[in-house]
């Protein structure tokens, strides 16, 4: 069995001489050049925002690149305003991508954001209905969600990229690199993604204020009374208010 169906990917196949290289300039993280390896990375602006984020691949003569399928066609045409005159092509691929925690089928590969996330597999088999609660095991280890805790006013190191294998500062250039390596020689973030406490019904996307109503940051996926919430890390001590419901930083 396939494992759990991922609802909402699209897989991409990137072929010809040249999509080794041309990728390596693009991205965040060491592109793999030989199958058996899963990496997490992302694109991003010059000005070092989230555009997507995304795992690669190599399978034959193909780069798979498997990103959430509402990012697909801007990742698509902004790879292929990068492309000119490499040679290269990114077409869909046929393939599905699944997922599960338990024992891995052959194929599969560890997810190498953490090894709570279990493992992916890209085959021509739909995987089944999902059935781990996969939002608990990323407000567990804090892990952020495409569309959710990753936007496009996101910063990768405030979204705990390095934590999740997701950016490589001994690579080459890449797209907004300058940026990220900025933040990355700063005594310490400000800003980030950090577990809480609610006590409370919150709606996700709540303001997150300071026992005096000062801004503290969003809250966003919540699994029980954990959830991921974005805080300003001067403010995110003691006691903090989503409307009615209490926060605490764990």
């Amino acid at each position: 069995m396939p494992g759990e169906r991922i609802p909402g990917r699209a897989i991409f196949e990137i072929t010809g001489a040249d999509r080794f290289d041309f990728l390596q300039g693009l991205v965040t993280n060491q592109v793999p050049r030989d199958e058996g390896r899963l990496t997490y990375a992302a694109l991003l602006t010059p000005q070092g925002k989230y555009i997507a984020d995304f795992f690669l691949t190599v399978r034959g003569e193909a780069v798979l690149l498997d990103v959430a399928g509402a990012l697909a066609p801007t990742l698509a045409q902004r790879l292929n305003m990068y492309k000119l005159r490499a040679d290269v092509q990114i077409a869909p691929s046929a393939l599905h991508a699944s997922r599960g925690t338990g024992p891995a089928p052959q194929g599969a590969l560890p997810d190498p954001r953490h090894e709570a996330l279990g493992w992916r597999l890209y085959s021509e088999e739909e995987g089944g209905e999902p059935r781990t609660d996969w939002t608990a095991l990323r407000v567990a280890h804090c892990i952020p969600e495409t569309g959710i805790e990753l936007t496009p006013e996101t910063y990768i190191l405030e979204a705990g990229f390095e934590r999740l294998h997701g950016v490589d500062f001994k690579k080459g250039c890449y797209v907004g690199q300058e940026v990220t390596a900025r933040m990355k020689h700063k005594t310490e973030l400000r800003k980030g993604l950090a577990r809480v406490r609610v006590e409370g019904a919150p709606e996700p996307g709540a303001e997150i204020t300071t026992a005096d109503g000062r801004p503290a940051g969003i809250l966003h996926s919540r699994a029980g009374d954990r959830a991921i919430a974005y805080l300003r890390f001067d403010r995110a001590e003691g006691e903090m208010r989503a409307g009615e419901a209490r926060i605490t930083r764990l």
